[in-house]
């Protein structure tokens, strides 16, 4: 088993609601599943849109990265998502941050997510669950979230939102 950490966001649609579900379905296939406090943050990229919620997810999986992307793929389409802009509105976003210590550069999937430590919303639900983490570039992630831009990011329920 591998330990997983899935970012999780929206801006469209019933935010905590669509989270909640994708928290449900990463349950059939993640297992030891902790999910960290919800955030709400202004849009990152492309800004002229709604707020997006987010969250981080643990966990431990015996799916390969790819199946697993393959897996959270099925979740969002499930739940609605479309992928019309890079960076714009969506229903829900689930993206693979880390893959156990694996370096992974496929086409289809780059872990460590390449954007998670400019994020303030990515690293501070991260922090919630792993603040001591070591990245496999050997960085912490307690220092990385004090290098990020957190003015705002609202933190809006504890870690039992996803019950």
């Amino acid at each position: 088993m591998t330990n997983v950490f899935l970012g999780l966001g929206g801006n469209l649609g019933d935010r905590r609601e669509l989270m909640r579900s994708a928290v449900a379905e990463i349950r059939q296939v993640v297992d030891d599943v902790r999910v960290s406090s919800l955030y709400e943050s202004a849009a990152w990229g492309v800004t002229d849109q709604p707020a997006f919620l987010n969250a981080v997810v643990r966990g431990r999986t015996s799916l390969n990265p790819l199946d697993l992307l393959d897996a959270v793929q099925s979740i969002e389409n499930e739940l609605g998502r479309v992928r019309e802009q890079r960076w714009g509105p969506r229903l829900i976003d689930i993206d693979i941050l880390l893959y156990g210590a694996e370096v992974i550069d496929e086409p289809r999937l780059q872990v460590p997510h390449p954007y998670m430590t400019q994020r303030g919303f990515v690293l501070r639900p991260l922090a919630d669950l792993a603040a001591g983490l070591t990245l496999p570039d050997g960085s912490l992630v307690g220092e990385l979230l004090t290098t990020v831009n957190q003015s705002d990011l609202r933190r809006v329920e504890g870690p039992d939102w996803a019950d």
